[in-house]
């Protein structure tokens, strides 16, 4: 049971036109509080609001806490869709495991993710490439100094009407090579989606956006050599007409988009290559004119292309800096199954029975 509480200050919404990505909030949240001897409980839909937290509280001091990322699509027909839910919740709860967090009742989040969706229907945008982002999240609550999992926990879920992720949508992206820092290492959590991941990304995004890039992709911890991931994307590498990523070693995210590729390119008979690949093997593939295609995946920018690469000071154009056949064929798959103009022969496809959907 939800209890709901509805909001009697509604927000302006901003134009559709605007959007950018996560600036806007809409008008209400899921929240659903955990004690160590009640379980998870109070399931409530409340107006957007600020969370009150202890000073002590755990999440502060210990950094346990993890989020998810999904979205909503209102396709030509008027109908809500969800894209492969129950892949998010599953991941989410594979993090709260790593992160020894409680894990969620699935059937309970994805009745809150579509009773959400219910009450702010009209928050979901309609103009081509917008979507609703959903963004679950869960947080250390317990205000006990102590380097102990919390006993205590809020999960909550808020949602944002979002355009393009990228300013340059589906051109291009210039992306720098780091060579120094790592984002994680095999047996830490890099394969969790949890807050530190990012925040140990900062400033290696700064130094690349200073330069003029506008993403960072990351080598392994080991030998700064193989390649693991790009920013917020899995990234993809056509070679030789052959189609690689890097295989998933425990320290990159398992992401459901990248997931998705794979399978849609083995329906259309191309198989994918899971493998290490160092920066230096693509390199060599890119100055001997054999590396066709780059791009990357995920929820937010869903495909990508990458048009140029810097690594230690070295540029790699690739494609000419132009949008590849295969990503641009992926795009318009991925994407036509998610607003409902292309058939899901996957399965991928959750549709919202919301009646008071239309704007």
């Amino acid at each position: 049971m939800i209890h709901i509480e509805r909001s009697t200050n509604l927000k302006v919404k901003p134009a559709q036109e605007k959007l950018g990505f996560g600036q806007y909030f809409t008008d209400h949240m899921f929240m659903l509080d955990y004690d160590v001897t009640k379980g998870w409980h109070d399931a409530r839909i409340v107006p957007y609001q600020p969370i009150t937290l202890d000073p002590a509280a755990k999440v502060f001091h210990y950094g346990q806490t993890i989020f998810e990322g999904l979205k909503a699509y209102r396709g030509g027909d008027s109908r809500i869709r969800l894209f492969r839910p129950e892949a998010n919740i599953a991941r989410m709860n594979r993090s709260n495991v790593r992160m020894s967090v409680p894990q969620l009742d699935s059937d309970q989040v994805l009745a809150a993710l579509e009773k959400l969706i219910e009450v702010d229907a009209k928050w979901i945008p309609s103009e081509p490439g917008t979507s609703l982002y959903i963004r679950p999240f869960v947080f250390a609550t317990q205000p006990v100094l102590g380097v102990a999992p919390s006993e205590q926990y809020q999960f909550i879920i808020i949602m944002s009407p979002v355009g393009a992720y990228y300013p340059e949508g589906i051109n291009p992206v210039r992306i720098f090579v780091e060579s120094e820092h790592v984002r994680a290492s095999v047996g830490g959590v890099g394969e969790a989606k949890t807050a530190g991941n990012y925040a140990a990304t900062f400033m290696s995004q700064q130094t690349a956006k200073e330069a003029g890039y506008t993403q960072v992709m990351w080598l392994d911890s080991a030998q700064h050599r193989f390649i693991e991931e790009v920013g917020s994307m899995n990234v993809f590498f056509r070679i030789d007409g052959k189609v690689c990523t890097p295989a998933l070693s425990g320290s990159i995210l398992a992401g459901i988009t990248r997931s998705s590729i794979i399978q849609l390119l083995a329906s259309w008979g191309i198989a994918v290559e899971e493998r290490t690949i160092s920066i230096e093997e693509l390199y060599e593939a890119g100055r001997e004119g054999r590396l066709e295609e780059a791009f990357g995946t995920g929820t937010a920018a869903v495909v990508s292309p990458i048009g140029e690469l810097c690594w230690q000071g070295e540029r790699l154009i690739i494609g000419e800096s132009r949008t590849g056949e295969l990503a641009k064929r992926l795009y318009d798959a991925l994407t036509g199954i998610q607003y409902g103009t292309v058939e899901d022969t996957f399965g991928w496809v959750k549709a919202v029975d919301v009646q008071a959907a239309l704007v």
